[in-house]
């Protein structure tokens, strides 16, 4: 038996502007005492949600805990955009097309396939439609770089039979209310969210179906033994045979894959309600979403009155932090940035405030793998979702869940033929080296 430590916790910088436009939810408690259990899932968000859901339908009379460091909706799930993407995503990728058409045709089949997943959740667990919305995105384009990314994607989504619309700059106008892009690659297969809305429905959903979840409960010592694994907390202990670590980046922090995994840090904003002759002035549609047609651009999504008020989101600005922790001084730098781009494109909305601005952690690996595999004897992972935390995540959670039950499946397949994540280059070599290439492409993508 070996007692090892966890080595940091989350720390998030600003509030997580997706649950804080809800209202508050209920506390729960933290886990305390001793407590034992068939399976143990660490984190709350996509992928350790989806794993007890799947858990609780492989195994009905399971007794499942899912325990969070933080608050449900208040870690990653309530600081991403939303989009829930079927299609080929690849970050890394100048234009998203990833390594060959064969695997972004088995990728699109599994990100649908998560897509379903949580279409039936919100449906058997009564989530509001306006939390999940199967409206398509668009990938806008300001610039000639632009363009040709997304004409090379169109070219690569040609390939695949999967349908698409190029789209001009007025129809870009009359859909977001703004005549900054020049065009737009719309695909009709995302699902927007309101991710804290989806989740907090989720997580209320399994607790229904007798799931037990206790927050600001971090795991902060753990070691196996002859049963299984215990979990050390700082008021109690918990017991289980099998425990599924779906903690993403912080793999790394119970001991895993060191130095394998790329910590990014990204920032957003969102403004006050806009009122009505602000909503006049703007036009365009009631709800919509558009990526960047280069990843190192700006994501910006306006939402409505059905996901927490009419107001508009707007995301850019990552850097690589090893420590997975952003300072006030990065939030408030890159929010500078963000009024900026907020302005060029909405001029008209010159005088609204941004009411949140927040930083959010994603984890990569250089090769785009997940870590979805057994680690050691009934200690199972469904991290490193590579910026795709909503599909991905909702993916890996599944699948580890399967894995866990002794099933095999299209999706366990998937992830446990992948490659281990690619080593780094030696701190502080690996953040000099990452910092400098994303602050190039940044500029390059500076339109976008």
């Amino acid at each position: 038996m070996s007692l090892r430590n966890v080595h940091s916790l989350p720390v998030h910088n600003g509030p997580a502007a997706w649950s804080e436009i809800l209202g508050l939810a209920p506390a729960r408690a933290a886990l305390s005492g001793g407590k034992g259990c068939d399976v143990a899932v660490v984190g709350g968000g996509f992928a350790g949600l989806s794993a007890a859901r799947r858990l609780r339908q492989i195994a009905p009379d399971s007794r499942i805990i899912l325990v969070d460091a933080g608050r449900i909706a208040e870690g990653g799930a309530g600081r991403n955009s939303g989009f829930m993407i079927d299609l080929p995503h690849e970050l890394t990728s100048h234009d998203y097309a990833g390594g060959s058409e064969g695997r972004d045709r088995i990728l699109t089949r599994l990100n649908r396939h998560a897509i379903g997943f949580a279409g039936e959740t919100v449906r058997d667990y009564s989530i509001p439609e306006g939390y999940f919305q199967r409206t398509g995105k668009i990938n806008g384009a300001a610039s000639e770089l632009g363009l040709s990314a997304n004409r090379s994607y169109a070219a690569h989504l040609g390939a695949l039979k999967e349908p698409h619309e190029l789209l001009d700059a007025k129809a870009m106008c009359e859909i977001t209310g703004t005549g900054y892009y020049q065009s737009g690659l719309y695909t009709p297969g995302t699902a927007m969210l309101q991710p804290a809305g989806y989740v907090r429905g989720l997580a209320q959903g399994l607790e229904r179906d007798g799931v037990n979840i206790f927050e600001r409960s971090p795991v902060i010592r753990y070691e196996s033994s002859g049963a299984g694994w215990i979990l050390h907390f700082a008021a109690g202990t918990l017991k289980a045979p099998k425990v599924i670590l779906a903690n993403n980046g912080h793999l790394e922090s119970f001991g895993f894959r060191r130095g394998r995994l790329m910590h990014i840090m990204l920032n957003a904003c969102m403004t006050e309600e806009l009122n009505e002759d602000q909503l006049r002035l703007l036009g365009g549609k009631e709800c919509w979403g558009v990526t960047p047609s280069d990843s190192m651009g700006t994501t910006v999504r306006r939402i409505s009155k059905a996901q927490g008020g009419n107001r508009i989101v707007i995301r850019q600005g990552g850097y690589y932090r090893p420590e997975m922790q952003t300072s006030a001084a990065d939030l408030r730098r890159l929010k500078r940035k963000m009024r900026d781009k907020f302005d060029v494109r909405f001029p008209q909305l010159s005088g609204v405030r941004f009411a949140y601005s927040w930083a959010g952690h994603l984890c990569l690996s250089k090769n785009a793998v997940s870590v979805m595999r057994e680690l050691e004897p009934g200690l199972f992972s469904a991290c490193v979702c590579n910026g795709l935390g909503t599909a991905r995540g909702t993916l890996m959670g599944i699948a580890a869940a399967e894995l866990a039950c002794g099933m095999t499946s299209d999706v366990t397949a998937f992830f446990l033929a992948e490659e281990e994540p690619a080593k780094l280059p030696p701190h502080p070599f690996d953040t000099i080296g990452a910092n400098a290439y994303m602050r190039w492409k940044e500029w390059q993508a500076r339109l976008e």
